[in-house]
């Protein structure tokens, strides 16, 4: 039955869609971001405390009950989940640019009471379990673009469903601002992390697999809004954030005495990076067009919120975390000197938040919504005094998709080398970074086959000729299977980076209009984003594993999100 709405999902409707002028001119290289971000720090109790059922009473929102809480909040050392608490909120004088006005963001609280955008970054550890109470403080009266209801998807921990941010689960600080896939209304929502191994079951036990296959760890992951039809104006507004997750080999410790760690540069030389495209009015405030479908890029480009923002570096290797915030802007990226005729090499460690076998050397990064990508620079190199820039030479004219690679490109970050690091870099780059676990060809060939077909009806966007019904499950798998999911982008003109919740894939084949293509290097790991680009189609193998429930498979162009081309599937026991 539908619940009953209020603010932007009753009043958008009334609104004309707003006429989008071009961005006016910003004054480049005048904000400076932190040296080092700073993590979210655990609190030491919640009030109330934590249960496995929903507490309505004390105000929790009527998601189900944490699946298997007991057994996997004992993994950890201590015994128990670390807590944290944060809260989504209005920031109502956030600066994009001084040559902008203060204005008002959504972001998340964490160590500050005013909220931030992208939100506090949490460290986790792989064997910790984790929960995470994520208050919804925003404006329940707010009118405009977004909607004030939330629901938090951290893409893509293999976490139980209940706590995976599925669209339908949004609750907000009015009782009736409740999503149709919850049991009742609430102001918060505890979320459990296990931080568990894809392959818990598969492998706990087994000497070397304590938390299930370390084969299956992730490290860079992001949080973000997900609330059904209003995902990308409420990430554009700012709800977004990072979560890295550590474990034996790729410890956050560049100094971890481990022989088997592989000793990356590690905090405060771990610097992660969101980039959004954003669009501006005349005044110089933020401006989206909700109603859409086809969408309207952003022309200026926002770094961890800022447009063209300066970061100060020290000479030593950083590693450096690149994300594709949305809503709907590729990238390609390249770090150039600051008269833009020379690129210079780095090394490539991870895509989709998952390290590669071995490291490769590139100079460019190519990213489509919501894909990651780790990279180590060795400012080292360079001396006191550089200007370095990270441009962006993808073109994009309209949300179809990019066209061409064009130099020189759009500056979008500066880097100055200002100091010499207090002591010696003792951080290194392996030969060899995280295995595969080897494709077993007769599981693949008897794995069941799916097909996806992600096109265009009825000006709308559509998964096999249907749009997303939050109570229709279009496929179910047994807990413990795998498949084989052909991805399709019938369509010459469009690309669409589709993304799939819960477990990473290993894509198998790509073809393009028809024809076999090869699988870029950097694609040959594990991933949870597929870009298929006009006429292209891929085969990815997924296992579904550890947790049963509700989980969506959608473009991550958000606006084709938003616009339906999402699907439920559901794992069972």
């Amino acid at each position: 039955m539908a619940v009953p709405l209020l603010t932007s999902r009753q009043s958008a409707a009334k609104t004309s869609p707003p006429v989008v002028p071009p961005s006016p001119p910003t004054t480049p290289w005048q904000e400076f971001l932190d040296n080092a971000i700073t993590p979210l720090h655990p609190v030491s109790a919640l009030t109330p405390a934590p249960t496995v059922d929903a507490n309505l009473t004390a105000g929790e929102a009527g998601r189900a009950a944490h699946q298997r809480f007991s057994e996997l909040s004992g993994i950890g050392s201590s015994g128990a989940p670390i807590l944290y608490e944060m809260a989504a909120k209005e920031n109502p004088q956030w600066s994009f640019n001084p040559a902008y006005p203060p204005q008002p963001i959504w972001g998340f609280t964490g160590n500050t009471p005013d909220a931030t955008t992208p939100g506090p970054t949490l460290f986790a550890r792989y064997g910790q379990p984790m929960i995470c109470r994520i208050h919804n403080q925003l404006p329940y009266d707010h009118v405009g673009f977004g909607t004030p209801e939330i629901t938090t998807h951290l893409h893509n921990l293999h976490t139980p469903s209940e706590s995976d941010g599925f669209p339908g689960d949004f609750y907000g600080a009015h009782p009736d601002q409740r999503g149709p896939t919850l049991s009742a209304a609430g102001e918060f929502l505890d979320h459990f992390y296990p931080n568990i191994l894809a392959g818990y079951d598969e492998f706990h036990g087994l000497p070397g697999f304590p938390f299930g296959d370390p084969r299956e760890a992730l490290g860079t992951l992001w949080y973000h809004d997900h609330t059904v039809d209003f995902t990308a104006p409420n990430v554009y507004r700012g709800m977004a954030g990072f979560y890295l997750l550590f474990d034996a080999l790729d410890s956050g410790n560049e100094q971890d005495p481990n022989p088997q760690a592989l000793r990356l540069p590690s905090y405060p030389y771990d610097y992660p990076f969101i980039l959004q495209d954003k669009r501006f009015d005349a005044q110089g405030r933020l401006v989206f067009d909700q109603f859409t479908p086809e969408g309207v890029p952003g022309d200026k480009v926002t770094v961890n919120g800022k447009i063209e923002p300066v970061l100060r570096v020290a000479r030593r290797k950083y590693r450096l975390r690149f994300l594709n915030g949305g809503p709907t802007r590729f990238y390609e990226l390249y770090l150039v000197n600051a008269g833009g005729t020379a690129s210079y090499t780095f090394t490539y460690l991870a895509n989709d938040g998952n390290l590669l076998p071995a490291p490769l050397t590139d100079f460019k990064v190519r990213l489509g919504v919501a894909e990651r990508a780790d990279i180590v620079v060795d400012f080292a190199r360079f001396p006191l005094g550089t200007e370095l820039y990270l441009v962006n030479r993808l073109e994009q004219p309209d949300n179809r998709g990019p066209t061409k690679v064009q130099m020189p490109g759009t500056r979008v970050l500066k880097f100055k080398v200002d100091r010499n690091p207090p002591a010696p870099d003792v951080s290194r780059v392996p030969s060899q970074l995280r295995p595969l676990r080897p494709l077993d060809a007769a599981e693949v060939a008897a794995a069941p086959q799916r097909r996806w077909v992600f096109e265009r009806k009825n000006g709308m966007w559509a998964v096999n000729g249907q749009f997303f019904d939050v109570f229709s499950s279009r496929a179910e798998m047994r807990k413990g299977s795998a498949e084989v999911w052909e991805l399709v982008n019938p369509d010459d003109g469009w690309s669409h980076p589709i993304h799939i919740h819960f477990e990473e894939g290993l894509i198998l084949s790509k073809t393009r209009d028809g024809s076999p293509i090869a699988v870029p290097p950097h694609e040959r790991g594990r991933k949870d984003v597929y870009v298929l680009g006009p006429a292209e189609s891929l085969k990815v193998l997924l296992r579904f594993r550890d947790f049963t429930g509700k989980y969506p498979m959608h473009c991550h162009n958000l606006v084709h999100e938003d616009h339906a081309m999402m699907i439920r599937w559901d794992i069972v026991s």
